[in-house]
């Protein structure tokens, strides 16, 4: 089994030394990874990076806002760096006029990217499993009124109230790939086989649909290198 990691689990060390922080992850045996920002470095050096290290790009966080301010330059970028997922990491949907907007947008955006080979993604916290003020649910509104995969953030989920295997197979078809995290049910994430997460079983399920799995940890404990590597440790135990 091939395991990827979101790369903001080592972001105490991303900011000033990426190419140091992909190397580590190959080190450690993972085989992907998500990008979570490329700190000013350009498309060619750190496609040479994951060449150089035997790494291959899965995805990657990057915002909505630079698709609207340069389609042409984004879209530039994560085809060099042969990116094919473009994953929103979150947005700010907490109107009913700011969800609409976004709905729009996506509609808009999406097919325009998927004739540039890339696939338009969005990826949960716990917010969007739960009935905001205003009356609406905000992870089924982006099930019924667009057509983006979703990467499922299964702690995430899981500290919305969420089952996370029960989630994976009431939406099929519609995720490509999951964060597999752990923590405390009120919010504190830790690292694989630490929490109280349903880890294992949402590892099975993602194995037997033939998901991509995507490793993220974010409580650099005591630094994020140590508590990735503490992760993938844990997967390699159960075989």
């Amino acid at each position: 089994m091939e395991y990827g990691i979101q790369m903001y689990s080592l972001r105490d060390i991303t900011g000033e030394d990426l190419e140091g922080a992909l190397r580590a992850v190959a080190e450690m045996g993972y085989k992907t990874v998500e990008f979570a920002g490329f700190f000013g470095h350009g498309a060619e050096e750190v496609k040479g990076w994951l060449d150089k290290y035997g790494l291959r790009i899965v995805g990657t966080h990057s915002g909505w806002e630079d698709l609207r301010d340069d389609f042409e330059g984004t879209v530039k970028y994560h085809k060099t760096l042969g990116n094919t997922r473009y994953i929103i990491p979150g947005a700010d949907l907490g109107t009913r006029e700011k969800l609409d907007a976004f709905i729009d947008f996506v509609n808009e955006i999406g097919p325009k990217l998927r004739a540039e080979g890339i696939e338009l993604g969005y990826h949960n916290h716990a917010h969007e499993f739960r009935t905001e003020e205003f009356g609406y649910h905000i992870h089924r509104e982006l099930e019924e009124k667009t057509d983006v995969f979703f990467e499922i953030d299964t702690y995430w989920a899981f500290v919305a109230g969420e089952d996370p295997v029960a989630l994976l197979d009431r939406l099929g078809d519609r995720v490509r790939m999951i964060h597999l995290k752990d923590g405390t049910p009120d919010g504190n994430g830790l690292a694989l086989g630490e929490g109280s997460a349903p880890v294992a079983a949402v590892r099975e399920k993602a194995i037997a649909a033939g998901l991509d799995i995507v490793v993220e940890s974010e409580g650099c404990r005591p630094t994020g290198r140590e508590e990735a590597e503490r992760c993938i440790k844990y997967l390699k135990s159960l075989g």
